[in-house]
């Protein structure tokens, strides 16, 4: 296909249309305000197919659905469109909020130093602008402010702000921080390297309101400064753990040994990117499917996805279950339970043991009616970086058993599908769109090196080990403004190690993306064990 890097017919908006793997595009712009006119007009006419635009400072990314609409019918979609837009049309407008703020940042010197100014002087400066939500990315209701151009002193230029050379492993929620021309509000405790300037109470995410982000994009806001908060925050969400059964859903497990960590998922919650929800959803999608029909579930039902074993179920008389994706010894009752085959427990109390997985990394467990867990945001997943979703089961917990039936169980014994590989893995890769950003000779390494599974690896990226990867002499030193990321994206970190996104990754990002792990090959990497080699392999498009 034509995308890689070329020009757009587009006019006005000179817009760049950038592969992005095998299932998405990534359109560029020069400026911020060009971002958002591009975002609204392809909101306004995306085709079915489209599964997410997600808006950031020079980017949209446009997620599809390929067996609806091909890449190549989404790049004239895209040129057709782009060309066609008015990159003066207004933009939407949202609500206007006035958010107290504690200016006592931990950074505020390191900030008064970039302004020229003392630290009462930043606080004056930031409070006196009015700002705007440009879009919403890395966490859910993770705002990115800008200075409204219509609002606020036009005297009060505010200077960009360099990240902090290392970020912090957490930071608090309410925290308000400052990083290139953003301003952003921290919604939930999470690592970052922005500069912290202040502190709100504000509930910047809550699920049970709508819409749950506080700051929607078009938001206008105003920093209010304050000498004190109240004690406390309210919590940003209150959905219990577990849903205890009722007289109309009287069947339900009964967590014996939580193993060393089991989630409930489904297939996630896309299309929600653009409020900072990436879709999470189970990290093996084709063992989620298989197990699920193997009870006769509907495919999407939520299931169990368990991490390297351990899990010990009490199981109500009459339950079917399937165990799939990773594999290792698995009993019910005692009496071995051959792999990816349905079995019935026979008594009230039937202990169902998921033992120590030995090949592969994650195994799913179905049960016929799916797991009955709150639903939010429309999935049962978890997402473990943005906490939403059931929390991890604990021993003790009670799993109610839902009604997701599709139909009878299959009458097929076993279904004959290997176990995860326990030698080298081969993922078939793409080319991303910040290939030019290294050198050939790091493209090269890319492909030809023998990498290693991280232990430093989890549902947001899988960590690769081996050789770094050396950016361009235009690329080394720069940084790139945030832009949407999907799952397989494979980011370059500036010591060159490259990180393979999971479901749980942000979906906004500032590392660049040199490849994306196909489709094909996502449920492979689901199951990569630390240690283990992983060959990264070109399959389709020009490098």
């Amino acid at each position: 296909m034509s995308a890689g890097g070329a020009q757009s017919a587009a006019g006005a908006l000179a817009a760049r249309i950038l592969p992005c793997g095998d299932r998405a595009l990534l359109v560029e712009v020069d400026a911020l305000e060009q971002s958002l006119a591009a975002h609204a007009a392809l909101a306004a006419s995306a085709p079915d197919g489209v599964l997410e635009l997600v808006p950031a400072a020079r980017t949209v990314l446009v997620r599809l659905d390929p067996r609806t609409l091909g890449l190549r019918h989404a790049e004239h979609w895209l040129r057709a469109t782009l060309a066609a837009a008015d990159p003066a049309a207004p933009l939407p407008e949202g609500p206007v909020v006035a958010l107290p703020v504690v200016y006592d940042g931990d950074d505020l010197e390191a900030v008064a130093a970039v302004w020229g100014c003392s630290p009462a002087g930043v606080a004056e400066r930031h409070a006196r602008a009015e700002w705007r939500c440009a879009f919403v990315g890395f966490a859910p209701g993770f705002p990115y402010l800008v200075p409204a151009a219509d609002g606020g002193d036009p005297t009060a230029a505010l200077p960009p702000v360099p990240r902090r050379a290392t970020s912090r492993p957490a930071v608090p929620p309410g925290a308000v921080a400052l990083a290139a021309e953003y301003t952003g509000v921290y919604p939930r405790s999470s690592p970052g390297g922005w500069q912290l300037i202040g502190r709100t109470d504000a509930v910047l995410w809550d699920a049970r309101r709508d819409p749950p982000a506080l700051l929607p994009p078009g938001a206008r806001v105003r920093f209010v400064p304050v000498r004190g908060l109240a004690a406390g925050r309210p919590p940003s969400r209150a959905v219990p753990a577990t849903t205890v059964p009722t007289a109309a859903t009287a069947r339900s497990i009964t967590v014996v040994d939580p193993g060393a960590l089991t989630l409930v998922q489904d297939l996630g919650r896309p299309g929600r990117a653009a409020l900072g929800v990436g879709a999470a959803g189970a990290f093996d999608r084709a063992a989620h499917r298989l197990a699920n029909r193997l009870v006769g579930n509907d495919e999407a039902a939520a299931a169990l996805e368990v991490l390297l074993g351990g899990l010990t179920l009490d199981l109500p008389a009459g339950t079917w279950v399937a165990v799939t994706g990773g594999s290792g010894p698995v009993t019910l009752d005692g009496a071995s339970v051959p792999p990816r085959a349905a079995v019935r427990s026979e008594r009230d109390g039937a202990l169902l043991h998921v033992g120590r997985i030995d090949a592969g990394l994650r195994a799913t467990v179905a049960v016929r009616g799916g797991v009955d867990a709150p639903i939010e945001l429309g999935s049962r997943s978890r997402d473990t970086l943005s906490g939403i979703g059931p929390d991890p089961i604990t021993a003790g917990g009670i799993l109610a058993i839902g009604d997701a039936i599709a139909g009878p169980v299959p009458s097929v014994d076993v279904v004959p599908v290997g176990a995860p590989a326990d030698g080298l893995i081969d993922l078939p890769v793409r080319p991303g769109p910040r290939r030019d950003w290294f050198t050939d000779a790091a493209w090269q390494t890319l492909l030809g090196a023998e990498w290693r599974v991280s232990a430093r690896s989890d549902r947001t990226g899988v960590r690769l080990e081996g050789p770094a990867l050396a950016r361009t002499a235009a690329a080394t030193g720069r940084e790139l403004p945030s832009e949407g990321m999907l799952p397989g994206g494979i980011q370059v970190s500036p010591d060159g190690a490259p990180t393979a996104l999971g479901p749980d990754a942000p979906v906004t990002g500032g590392y660049p993306v040199i490849a994306v792990v196909a489709d094909a090959g996502l449920d492979a990497l689901a199951q990569a064990r630390p240690g283990q080699a992983v060959r990264l392999r070109l399959v389709a498009g020009r490098p």
